[in-house]
């Protein structure tokens, strides 16, 4: 499956420019461009390596949700906000679509499966004030319920984007943390794994899902990943 317009986030090409809103940053050099248009630059701030997100849609829903989930699992520290800008702290690991982990896809693989069950693990769904269920994306997105729901098999708070950009990898090529969870929110935990399967062909290619379900330690369920994919193909 291919993946949808909005989800081509990439290393930025050719100059780009700092925006006003990150002056403060030392030594800007440009990593990211997601999917909304934002950017991410490695940097520091008084002598500290960072990265500084700039988003014109805000940050506000990131902010909220890091510092909720840094209370119960390794996620970046939130040390400057602001209406568009968010600056964290740099973590040791490289994130899981470096050239490190491009080449060596069955280490980087397991990783991402089995970071994906430790963050479901490790969230509280009773304590989780975010919202990631069927219902309510669907009514974000002004589109009609589906007709046919698959029973929810496990609720978890899930990550929202469990694509491989958004996972840190350690040296010795275990999980370390996630980033960029603007979307976090209790849903069934397919509404992760699905995502999770399908984004490995766009970075690895074809033929990594049943290492992925292993090392998160589920089997396949092909009702529920076909859903939660077509679930992702029309709503934001």
């Amino acid at each position: 499956m291919e993946p949808r317009p909005g989800d081509l986030s990439g290393r930025p090409r050719g100059d780009v420019a700092v925006p006003a809103a990150l002056g403060f940053l030392a030594d800007p050099v440009p990593v990211w461009m997601n999917q909304l248009g934002g950017l991410t630059f490695s940097g520091t701030l008084d002598g500290e390596p960072v990265f500084a997100k700039w988003q014109s849609t805000g940050v506000a829903d990131e902010v909220a949700r890091l510092e909720w989930a840094l209370r119960y699992t390794p996620v970046p520290e939130v040390l400057v906000s602001g209406d568009d800008v968010l600056v964290t702290r740099a973590l040791p690991a490289e994130n899981a679509v470096s050239d490190r982990w491009l080449a060596n896809p069955a280490v980087t693989v397991a990783a991402l499966g089995s970071g994906l069950r430790a963050l479901h693990d490790a969230l509280p769904v009773k304590d989780c004030p975010f919202d990631w269920s069927v219902a309510g994306r669907l009514e974000r997105a002004g589109i009609e319920p589906f007709a046919d729901l698959p029973p929810v098999d496990r609720f978890v708070v899930c990550h929202g984007d469990p694509c491989p950009p958004n996972t840190l990898i350690a040296d010795d090529g275990t999980w370390l943390a996630h980033l960029d969870l603007g979307r976090l929110g209790v849903a069934d935990r397919w509404a992760d794994i699905a995502v999770g399967v399908m984004s490995l062909e766009w970075n690895y290619g074809p033929g990594w899902g049943d290492a992925y379900l292993a090392a998160y330690g589920v089997a396949p369920d092909p009702e529920r990943m076909a859903f939660y994919r077509e679930l992702w193909n029309r709503t934001p």
